[in-house]
């Protein structure tokens, strides 16, 4: 008496939820290989994934396989009675709109329903035609669907609905009217208690559940309605069956699904006993039939410090909402389920994250369901926390990476192995191994971190002997990060921070200068603060990095910045991006979350405020530390001023000098720090080649600079750097090549003569070099010697030749030419009596005369050639006001 198998019970509109980013391979362990039994699923193909349609879709639709009984065309047939009647469960009729219910109520409310099919049926004296007129004729209107308890094997649910029979549905006028006359006769049928069996035939012919019905008495005449109102208790089957179904509808794979009610049945009509029998109807849920997981809303999230059970661990509270289209009332006991999170492979098992507990929640018809679940963690399991193989990241660290960057993410459910103990055991054994994936959604944390800087800023420049590509061949960076953390409103337990760790990006006006590589992780302290201008906590995180490498990405960028550091008088904003990795300390331990973004801002203040002078260099000592016939090398400690706040270590540096843009030698620094505020005794060697490096003009540059600077006037020097600057980085050289940076010639401070105290009275001396710290004249012998003062603190220079002339108020005294060379060692010296021809008669050569045993001061210009070591040179050398003494 099967109605047609293929006509839809589940109206079109249900979509199968699409389950592919579930895992096959991390599915239910209770599943085993108990899909041999569902080849006939396929029957109409595989389950093609359907779009999610709206939730009031209809459980029956009216599209449904109309059956011929003979007397009536194809185009003209209706559904039947039966079909009509199944589809009533939605509410009434064919009408659309309509929301569905829940498959596994159906089936018991449909396999009721055949009951009375099968009453009103064995009633007549002919059989096939009182069928025929009861699954035509027959209506009912479900009214109300509630559970009344929970028992140790199902559950005790109350339906309640209208009765009718409706002939004007019958096709056949001859049923019609024999149905109508036996209905009349007969006026109302009685059933006895009856068990009612339901099978899966694809699947075995598994026991899905069954249901103990009371006795019904029905008014079955025609257009006359009975209002039913019972009590039954529906017991749950084969439970590994059951898992069996239910893994294959959470992985997508049921295709469809074919339930059989069974039934046997004893009726009366008034006194009138009609005996037992058998019945057996058979319904198929197509794919797009069977109802979806339900959606739902989080409406609140929190995590906190807590106790459960004598144990300190993390406590997390969650607010759901569930749609519920359904109109069923019953109560949902406590349930204690397991949070599982998937492994490092697919291929592994689930791990455990955590327990959580539902409360008991009252479920109302076409009501939302609001919900409250539990959880706690006592401590994170290694695994969890562990480097996948291979990679860098956890499990954890995938599942907090995707919630903070707003991305949906799937974990599972599964039912504990520590039922609560309200929960009855059928219901325990069916979840124990069955996984439900939930997906759940991200929450992105935009400006998690509020602020991003660093502090006392130190520069290293690169290693020369480093590798190339190394950390140690890049400019390292040593600073202070300060990070200001704003904790989201989720978070009400104590955390910590202990290490950082970061891949920064450093901008430039909106152009990438370079990354900073903070990678290595650093120790970190952290407090909690408020956030300022707003009403939020935060956490303040300092740690205190060591020679993080600047990886230079474009040299134009960095000569940008240099150029306006040295030249700006501003300060320089860089911008810094960054993906900060942040290992915390809660009551689960510690554990890391990675990738938090973050944004910042660097305040570089500018070299000297524009201007270099401040930077010019006092040379403390000087000494020859090799010569050759063309070139000095010149080692030297150069005392400076750092006027910015920032320090620097320079283990290799090497810069031209130039004259004019002539170059004439090159200077060198290896291993020094340079801190803020002066720097004394700084090491620097000093190559002077001028011809090496520039040919004669080299040599005639380099003799007038020589010239200028021994005779007082202001000369200056300029450095660039190049290419090979600092070795293991020529593009960095290269880019700071276009920078001239010059600077006054350092100033040689000779020793003080001993014969010449310090006199508070007299006028200080010009700010030039005084290599000549005065002259005595003897008249009688015509001779002069001359007070020298050397530069050079260990080192003898050797005077070749000199000559020169001397006047008097730009008046000639005398003149003298000697080719002998002498020596002038380190500090003060004596030259030897050097033979002067007077002028005689000449104003100088009188106000000589009378300056006898007195001193005047005169002016001097000569042309003298030096040795020093194989290196020789020949300079003039102009000076003026020198003190001579005049004796006999």
């Amino acid at each position: 008496m099967s109605d047609d198998a293929g006509a839809p019970l589940l109206g079109e509109g249900r979509a199968q939820e699409d389950n592919k980013n579930r895992p096959q391979s991390q599915r239910s362990r209770g599943s085993g290989d108990s899909r041999a039994s569902g080849a006939s699923k396929g029957s109409n193909g595989p389950a093609k994934p359907s779009s999610r349609s709206e939730e009031s879709a209809p459980l029956l639709s009216e599209d449904v396989d109309h059956r011929n009984y003979g007397d009536a065309p194809d185009h003209e047939s209706r559904p039947s009675t039966a079909a009509s009647f199944l589809r009533s469960l939605q509410g009434g009729g064919s009408q659309k709109g309509k929301t569905s219910r829940r498959w596994p109520s159906i089936i018991a409310l449909t396999i009721l329903i055949l009951l009375l099919i099968a009453i009103l049926g064995l009633g007549f004296a002919a059989p096939e035609v009182a069928e025929q007129y009861a699954k035509e004729a027959m209506v009912f209107e479900p009214t109300d669907l509630s559970i009344d308890s929970f028992t140790s094997t199902g559950v005790r649910a109350r339906i309640q609905g209208n009765f009718r029979l409706d002939a004007s549905k019958v096709h056949k006028k001859s049923v019609r009217d024999l149905g109508r006359a036996g209905t009349w006769i007969a006026k109302a049928v009685e059933s006895k208690p009856t068990r009612v069996d339901v099978f899966l035939p694809e699947y075995g012919d598994v026991l899905l559940g069954s249901a103990d019905v009371p006795g019904i008495v029905v008014d079955i005449r025609n257009g006359h309605t009975t209002h039913l109102d019972f009590v039954s208790d529906l017991a749950a089957g084969d439970i590994g069956g059951i898992r069996r179904i239910a893994d294959d509808w959470l992985d997508g794979r049921l295709g469809q699904l074919r339930v059989r009610g069974i039934a046997d049945v004893h009726i009366k009509s008034g006194i009138f006993g009609l005996g037992t029998q058998s019945i057996s109807e058979e319904i198929v849920f197509k794919a797009n039939q069977i109802p979806v997981m339900p959606k739902y809303q989080i409406g609140h999230l929190g995590f906190s410090e807590g106790e459960q059970d004598g144990a300190k661990g993390m406590l997390a509270n969650v607010s759901l909402s569930l749609k519920n289209d359904y109109p069923v009332d019953f109560e949902v006991p406590r349930f204690r389920f397991d949070i599982l999170v998937p492994g490092c492979s697919a291929d592994e098992d689930f791990l455990v994250l955590a327990e959580a507990t539902t409360a008991e929640a009252k479920v109302r018809p076409k009501a939302d369901v609001n919900v409250n679940v539990s959880g706690f963690v006592q401590e994170l399991p290694k695994v969890l926390i562990t480097a996948c193989p291979d990679t860098n990241t956890s499990p954890i660290d995938r599942l907090l990476g995707s919630y903070i960057e707003g991305k949906d993410t799937l974990i599972y459910v599964r039912g504990s192995s520590r039922p609560s103990s309200s929960t009855p055991r059928w219901i325990t054994n069916f979840m124990k191994d069955v996984v439900v994936p939930v997906p759940f959604p991200g929450h992105e944390f935009k400006d998690l971190i509020r602020n991003f800087t660093l502090a006392n800023v130190h520069f290293g420049l690169p290693d020369p002997f480093a590798a190339p590509n190394s950390p140690n061949s890049k400019p390292r960076i040593s600073t202070v990060v300060k990070a200001l953390i704003g904790l989201p409103e989720e978070i009400k337990f104590p955390i910590g921070v202990v290490r950082v760790r970061a891949d920064s990006d450093v901008y430039y006006k909106k152009k990438k200068l370079g990354e900073l590589d903070l990678s290595k992780w650093q120790h970190a302290n952290s407090t909690r603060t408020i956030i300022p201008n707003e009403d939020q906590e935060g956490l303040l995180v300092q740690s205190i990095v060591k020679d993080a490498p600047l990886n230079i990405t474009d040299d134009d960028v960095f000569a940008d910045v240099a150029q306006a550091l040295v030249f700006g008088g501003k300060p320089v904003v860089l911008g810094v991006q960054a993906k900060v990795d942040v290992e915390t300390e809660t009551v689960l331990g510690k554990f890391i979350v990675r990738d938090i973004p973050a944004k910042g801002k660097v305040f570089v203040k500018p070299i000297s405020g524009g201007n270099m002078t401040t930077f010019s260099p006092d040379v403390g000592s000087l000494e020859i530390l090799e010569t050759a016939k063309s070139s000095l090398t010149i080692g030297a400690k150069v005392n400076i001023t750092n006027p910015t706040e920032y320090s620097a270590t320079v283990p290799f540096i090497d810069i031209n000098i130039f004259v004019n843009d002539t170059i004439l030698g090159h200077a060198t620094a290896h291993n020094i720090s340079i801190i803020p505020g002066p720097n004394d005794n700084l090491p620097i060697e000093a190559v002077w080649q001028p011809s090496v490096q520039s040919g004669s003009k080299g040599t005639h540059t380099g003799r007038e600079l020589l010239s200028q600077y021994i005779s007082g006037y202001n000369t200056t020097l300029t450095l660039r750097m190049h290419a090979l600057s600092i070795p293991s980085q020529p593009s960095l050289g290269r880019a700071l090549s276009i920078f001239n940076v010059t600077i006054p010639t350092p100033l040689l401070k000779p020793p003080p003569n001993p014969n010449h105290p310090f006199d508070p009275e007299e006028p200080p001396p010009s700010p030039g070099p005084h290599f000549i710290d005065d002259a005595v004249f003897h008249l009688i012998t015509s001779t002069a010697v001359l007070t020298l003062l050397s530069p050079l603190p260990r080192t003898s220079l050797y005077i070749t030749s000199v000559s020169a002339t001397a006047s008097y108020n730009n008046t000639p005294i005398g003149s003298l030419d000697y080719d002998l060379p002498f020596e002038v060692p380190p500090g003060v010296s004596e030259t030897p009596r050097l033979p002067v021809a007077w002028d005689l008669g000449s104003v100088g050569h009188e106000a000589v005369k009378k300056a006898l045993n007195g001193e005047l001061k005169v002016d001097a210009e000569a042309k003298v050639g030096i040795r020093v070591g194989r290196w020789r040179e020949r300079v003039w050398y102009r000076g003026k006001g020198i003190g001579a003494k005049v004796r006999l």
